[in-house]
């Protein structure tokens, strides 16, 4: 069995692939899905195949907006903490945490009045990660 690396409450993380790096993310053992910040989304079809359209600001507290498009891996019915259902739209990407890539499910989700742009879920932390919440900054990449 490999041993599980201990994660602080809060985390900088990277996803490469997007081209987002130094993202400050929450972690939260009772969200099942992880969550990115984005400002608004459209789902479009081409070819046949649905993709997700969006704006997103990779750190909340500055202008730059990123406009990206990906597939939908799937479509799934939450429920948020305030007990309302929604339908989320979840991508898979990589992300980088102690130098090491990982594979990621996120969904979009408008964060802009938390107080952190993405949200790490169980899903993604269970099997490989311990959570240690008098931590902080455990995860950070070199580079």
């Amino acid at each position: 069995m490999k041993e599980k690396l201990t994660i602080g409450r809060y985390e900088i993380v990277d996803l490469p692939e997007l081209g987002m790096y130094n993202i400050e993310s929450k972690i939260d053992t009772g969200a099942e899905t992880s969550v990115l910040h984005c400002e608004d989304f459209e789902i479009i079809e081409k070819e046949g195949h649905r993709f997700i359209n969006c704006h997103i600001k990779p750190h909340l507290e500055e202008e730059e907006i990123l406009t990206l498009t990906f597939p939908v891996h799937r479509e799934r019915v939450v429920k948020s903490s305030f007990g309302q259902t929604e339908t989320r739209h979840i991508f898979l990407t990589k992300i980088r945490m102690f130098d090491q890539l990982f594979d990621i499910k996120l969904s979009l989700r408008d964060r802009s009045s938390m107080s952190y742009p993405m949200l790490l879920g169980r899903n993604f932390i269970s099997g490989k990660f311990l959570v240690d919440v008098s931590k902080k900054g455990l995860a950070r990449n070199s580079f």
